[in-house]
């Protein structure tokens, strides 16, 4: 089993080509803005990287092609959740093959576990197929629609998975985040997972974090972090602050295709979305560079160098 991981995160972009298809190629070059902008690690094929779009061969070749590409210093967590359980097996047992640091399943969303004695069940399947391998629960109940208590999974958990070994926490539930870390004494690694209350994941404990918004802003987070390690709340706040901004501006374009159309902006180009998601008409990222001028993006982005 490896260290708990700490630090940021970049939970990365599937790259597509403009007909839609899986680009392996464009990895390289987001694999190395990764590794220049010298994040702690990278999560791949997670909801930012559009797992429950692609197809089992395209998760698994997206996967690999990222392992070889971070190369062997960044770890890399890969996401191997699905609705079937046998896929999410082969694509853990995939992983640990690899050479993967970690695996890590959300829930499944269609029918969903009804306790957390079903979901630590269905877990401890997956993670029964890379035992060398840490496992990570990624909860996100906004999007699959199983909002348990996660210090009650982990109890639950904790006797079932031996690789168990924490939570990718996206919920805004600082009650629930809180519990967890401090349960057991604190021997789980609980990642904080939602970019517009990161200050408020690290005031209550968490010590590392996986955000989107992190793949096209690594500086203002950086910034976050090292104000909140120095004791400067002010700064850590107007940092979180211009954070906020650039959410709410990114939300009113669409969620994940305004972030794809964010990375083409500053030059790193991933392509489309995949149905039902939309792109962003030429119109709309037009309006939304615009947007990104006013509240200072590109100034921010300037100055993300330490």
């Amino acid at each position: 089993m490896t260290q708990h991981l700490a630090g940021m995160i970049i939970p990365t972009f599937t790259p597509m080509r403009t007909d839609g298809s899986l680009d392996p190629d464009a990895i390289d070059k987001l694999a190395a803005a990764l590794v220049d902008d010298g994040a702690d690690g990278a999560f791949v094929c997670g909801s930012t990287g559009e797992s429950v779009s692609l197809t089992i061969p395209e998760r698994i070749e997206s996967a690999q092609r990222w392992r070889a590409s971070v190369g062997e210093n960044v770890p890399v967590i890969v996401h191997v959740g699905n609705s079937c359980l046998d896929d999410c097996r082969t694509l853990a047992a995939h992983a640990q093959k690899i050479g993967a640091s970690a695996v890590a399943a959300m829930a499944p969303c269609f029918f969903k576990p009804a306790t957390v004695e079903d979901l630590a069940l269905f877990c401890a399947e997956i993670a029964s197929a890379a035992p060398e391998l840490p496992f990570y629960f990624y909860h996100m109940p906004a999007r699959t629609g199983v909002n348990l208590p996660m210090v009650d999974f982990l109890k639950a958990a904790s006797g079932r998975i031996p690789n168990l070994a924490g939570i990718k926490f996206t919920s805004n539930d600082l009650m629930d985040l809180g519990r967890c870390l401090r349960f057991d004494g604190g021997r789980f690694n609980i990642l904080s997972g939602c970019d517009e209350i990161l200050l408020a994941g690290l005031a209550t404990g968490a010590t590392g974090a996986v955000g989107t918004t992190f793949n096209f802003a690594f500086g203002l987070y950086r910034r976050i972090f090292t104000a909140f390690q120095s004791g400067d709340m002010t700064a850590a706040q107007d940092a979180q602050a211009k954070s906020r901004e650039l959410i709410a501006v990114l939300s009113r374009f669409g969620g994940l295709s305004a972030c794809k159309a964010a990375m083409k902006i500053i030059g790193l180009d991933c392509g489309p979305v995949r149905l039902p998601l939309r792109n962003l008409s030429d119109k709309q990222c037009d309006v939304l560079r615009v947007e990104l001028e006013r509240i200072g993006f590109f100034d921010l982005r300037k100055a993300q160098r330490p």
